[in-house]
């Protein structure tokens, strides 16, 4: 499922505005960190594409070099994502100082038919999530499927157009392999911060 590639690839910027601060890059739009080697355990193997709610054309790869709080979601959901949201963004706002600039969140939709880019940049701009450390993506249904496997998300779209779907939150490490989930609708913040010290280099 997984297939090595090159690790030189960068995102391809489209036609568009970023929401929200422009002055900011998101973490898909981003030079990727040096890191260690990445295994073959690592998501950003992955050879699927994914469009970015600021219209950026990416591997997953790009997002290498500092930890992700990654969930699957979607943004007519009427009771789970909304939770979840609000959760990352709590445990954003819990960040210490040392590692408020070391950490991004990524949201990857799994209603392909939907959730466009310009629909994802209002719900950024609708939840207030700043453009420095927040990653939208929509994706093709199959490679949608793919990474919701590898990350262990179920999902089955319903009659009414909801999805009822795992409520699982993902903590990737610098080189995008999975160090920890937790599920349920809520985070246990200090267990995540103590991870994500032991993830994140000293400052010098």
């Amino acid at each position: 499922m997984l297939a090595l590639f090159s690790l030189t690839l960068g995102s391809e910027p489209a036609a568009g505005s970023e929401p929200g601060d422009t002055n900011s890059l998101p973490p898909c739009c981003r030079k990727f960190l040096p890191g260690g080697p990445v295994t073959d355990t690592s998501l950003y193997l992955l050879e699927s594409r994914w469009i970015s709610d600021v219209q950026t054309n990416i591997r997953l790869e790009v997002l290498r070099g500092r930890p992700q709080i990654v969930a699957m979601f979607f943004t007519q959901c009427e009771y789970a994502c909304p939770i979840l949201v609000n959760e990352l963004r709590r445990l954003e706002s819990s960040l210490p100082v040392a590692l408020k600039d070391q950490v991004d969140f990524l949201l990857v939709s799994f209603d392909t038919e939907r959730d466009d880019a310009l629909t994802l940049a209002k719900f950024r701009q609708t939840q207030h999530l700043g453009n420095t450390h927040w990653t939208l993506l929509t994706g093709q249904p199959d490679d949608v499927r793919e990474l919701a496997a590898l990350l262990g998300v179920n999902y089955q779209k319903d009659g009414r157009g909801q999805f009822s779907h795992s409520n699982l939150i993902t903590v990737l490490n610098r080189e995008g392999e999975v160090a920890r989930q937790f599920g349920g609708l809520r985070i246990p913040l200090d267990d995540v911060l103590k991870l994500l010290e032991t993830m994140v280099p000293a400052p010098r």
